[in-house]
């Protein structure tokens, strides 16, 4: 039986969260190494690139991979240890055309100081 620390497509816990930002700017679906919006590494990360507030979804991450294909997996692979995000995609109406909302989590709502 395979481990949770397991990585790679067989995990049963991916060391990888997929989520969709709704920000001024527009949309974003980013990759993270972190597993919660919780951890002030993240939010700090953000806040260092002006994403203070935001509503977010997690994305199932085996939906990314399947409708990104080979863009996910070269993103994925660049991913490393010290990364703590990756930008999958910046383009709002692409991201909103390959998702719909019954298939994301519950929206977070996050504000920052």
């Amino acid at each position: 039986m395979p481990g949770e620390n397991q990585v790679g497509r067989g995990a049963k816990e991916d060391p990888m969260k997929s989520l969709l930002l709704l920000t001024a700017s527009g949309p974003l679906l980013i990759l993270t190494s972190h597993q919660s919006l919780n951890d002030q590494k993240l939010l700090g990360v953000l806040r260092q690139k002006g994403i203070g507030k935001f509503v977010a979804f997690d994305v199932p991450l085996s939906l990314a991979r399947e409708r990104y294909g080979g863009h996910f997996h070269a993103v994925e692979s660049n991913l490393q240890e010290t990364d703590d995000l990756r930008v999958l995609d910046f383009n709002g109406q692409r991201v909103f055309q390959l998702f719909h909302f019954e298939e994301l989590g519950s929206p977070m709502l996050i504000e920052q100081p």
